[in-house]
């Protein structure tokens, strides 16, 4: 058999049509939504086939952007070209499949993907942190390596007696914006490189937190996304992103971006807080549908006399709303 391609990338929906909004209340009655900010999300793919023959199989599957409620609404969303099948994941997270087999030697292939998507600020109340943790995002897995004896030593390390659940992620979350040094790496090292010298970006900020935190028998989970950025906020974060929701008892999920919070001057507004400049694409660490890849794999065959190559991938967000960001 000749051997397969893998490409990667990003987002998506369905086609020309209006979404009906959920309720606007949040899941957690100590938690406020204030006034959503709304934005236009626009995906723009080119691929290019190079080779000198047609491929016999090539399919694309982008993530589509959903209702994340309380956190985000779906306003509108149109996806070109329209032939496309939706499918799922273990996650939940759904995916627009193209097939571009009849893609010639010369020519290319796009998907345009336009969104109006209204995003909550949402606070939480903390001065209750009790009740029961469910039994579930609390084991190990590829990249959040949680049965690591040096994360574990440090997830006892930083949990004093007599903690609530809320002030442990607190202690964990600190010691990331304390002791981590950002560095935006284009890896994926996961939770243990995190600990090393080399630097560390969103992924391992988001992964080693939630390695501490399940650690410690706390259930924490992976979110990627989109990150809205001002022009000063370029040295902070890039625009594909990644954060963490913990559950904390009496509250359940709650959000937390231990990147954004690394600094003291931001750090409480990204505990417990979901700013409005977030903007969530897939929830888990590694969607099957997308084989390693973040927002969007490409498959095509066969791959050693067909060239399929990603000419241009890009985000466009725009404010519709005055944005509330930090």
């Amino acid at each position: 058999m000749k051997p397969l391609l893998l490409v990667l990338l990003l987002i998506s929906l369905s086609a020309c049509q209006v979404i009906q909004g959920a309720t606007d209340v949040a899941a957690d009655p100590n938690s406020t939504i204030t006034k959503p900010v709304s934005y236009e999300v626009t995906q723009n793919i080119t691929l290019v086939n190079e080779g000198p023959l047609q491929p016999e199989k090539h399919h694309i599957w982008v993530a589509l952007i959903d209702d994340q409620m309380p956190y985000q609404e779906i306003v509108s969303r149109d996806i070109q070209p329209a032939n496309f099948a939706v499918v799922s994941d273990e996650y939940g997270n759904q995916y627009a499949e193209f097939d571009f087999k009849d893609l010639s030697p010369g020519n290319s292939a796009q998907i345009n993907i336009n969104y109006e998507v209204a995003v909550n600020e949402l606070t939480y109340d903390l001065a209750e942190c009790d009740g029961d943790l469910p039994n579930e995002n609390n084991q190990p897995e590829l990249h959040i390596e949680s049965n690591n004896p040096q994360i574990i030593s440090l997830a006892e390390e930083l949990s004093l007696p007599g903690q609530t659940v809320c002030e442990q992620v607190r202690s964990y979350y600190d010691y990331l914006g304390d002791n981590l040094v950002y560095s935006f790496n284009g890896d994926d090292w996961g939770a243990q490189a995190a600990l090393g010298k080399m630097g560390a970006d969103c992924t391992e900020y988001s992964s080693l937190l939630i390695a501490l935190s399940r650690a410690a028998g706390i259930p924490a989970r992976y979110v990627e996304g989109l990150l809205f950025l001002n022009e000063n906020d370029t040295n902070e974060a890039r625009q594909e992103h990644a954060w963490v929701e913990v559950f904390l008892p009496g509250h359940g999920w709650a959000p937390v971006d231990p990147t954004l919070g690394r600094s003291t001057l931001t750090r409480e507004q990204h505990f417990a807080r979901y700013t409005p400049n977030h903007i969530v694409v897939t929830n888990g660490r590694h969607p099957s549908t997308l084989r390693g890849a973040s927002y969007w794999s490409h498959l095509y065959w066969p791959g050693d006399s067909t060239t399929i190559r990603l000419q241009d991938a890009e985000w466009t967000i725009t404010p519709l709303t005055a944005t509330q960001t930090p």
